[in-house]
């Protein structure tokens, strides 16, 4: 106990805490890695939110909500992709209309299930660990969601490093006149990266409405989709500092919490507001400490690719 503050809860509440925006911050890196800038995540998330509490109540089924939530996020992307890949719209423009667009739908569809209790997601238990003092409620206590996210972030770091397929989107992302000249189809590579940006960030959503409120509210993401693009970059776009960075806002989201049910004397404004803060603040020294010069961003976020050019 530290200050009347379970040190054990608080790991675990913090691991839960940084499941939706590690899974949205994973799918952006990959869609950032091939050199697209979707500030839509917001509106992904949200929308994942919705359609997966929908989804869920409707079947009785969890899985099939999160299943559906991965589709409207990636459905949504696809609006994205075809703005920006096809028509070649500002990605900046593209993705700030995107969040708009998904904030406003999401308000409209989940009008009528406003506090609406999903079916409950289980915890996976494992016998023997999960009763284990201390070790057992921060690493064996959790719904599988948890160790997916991990998971899915080990899986982007392997296929990045070590295959062809991360290869050559890293390619794209960093000159998409050279991968083109070499044979490789940039659009349908940055395609698929948007798709899969869009389904992990849906998934993140449905994530905060299936498991951590679990009901629906407007707004329900309250800006973890830019919390997700903030890490992207505090992360030098490297998938484990992701993990590391998600797992820091959460940490200081549940301590915020924490520390208004222990009576702190600090006014719950100054406490609600200080993830933000910090996010912001470690955002403006990495900028500093680089010199302005963009760390290791791919070299062509955020550019079009128009292949007569």
């Amino acid at each position: 106990m530290l200050g009347g503050i379970n040190l054990a809860t608080l790991i675990a509440s913090l691991m839960v805490a940084a499941v939706p925006i590690l899974m949205a911050a994973t799918g952006e890196l990959v869609a950032e890695k091939a050199g697209v800038l979707n500030l839509g995540v917001e509106g992904m998330m949200i929308i994942g939110a919705v359609c997966g509490l929908v989804a869920a109540v409707h079947s009785g089924s969890p899985a099939l909500g999160f299943l559906a939530a991965a589709a409207a996020g990636a459905a949504l992307s696809l609006v994205f992709a075809l703005l920006t890949q096809v028509f070649l719209a500002n990605q900046v423009a593209t993705g700030l209309a995107l969040t708009l667009f998904g904030l406003g739908l999401s308000s409209l569809i989940g009008q009528g299930y406003v506090g609406v209790k999903p079916p409950p997601t289980g915890r996976l238990e494992i016998p023997g660990l999960s009763d284990m003092p201390v070790l057992g409620p921060i690493l064996f206590h959790h719904d599988v969601w948890v160790y997916l996210s991990i998971a899915m972030v080990a899986v982007v770091a392997a296929v990045l490093r070590r295959t062809r397929a991360g290869l050559i989107l890293r390619a794209v992302g960093e000159n998409h006149d050279a991968a083109h000249a070499l044979g490789y189809k940039v659009t349908r590579v940055r395609l698929l990266a948007i798709l899969f940006g869009g389904a992990m960030a849906g998934l993140g959503g449905a994530y905060v409405s299936l498991v951590r409120v679990p009901q629906w509210t407007d707004g329900i993401t309250a800006g973890a989709g830019w919390i997700a693009l903030a890490i992207v970059v505090f992360a030098s776009w490297k998938p484990w500092r992701v993990l590391i960075g998600a797992y820091l806002f959460g940490g200081i989201s549940v301590l915020q919490l924490n520390l208004q049910a222990a009576g702190a004397r600090i006014p719950v404004e100054y406490l609600a507001m200080s993830p933000y803060v910090v996010t912001i603040l470690v955002l403006v020294l990495i900028s500093a400490e680089r010199g302005g010069r963009g760390g290791n961003a791919p070299a062509a976020l955020g550019r079009n690719f128009h292949a007569a050019r």
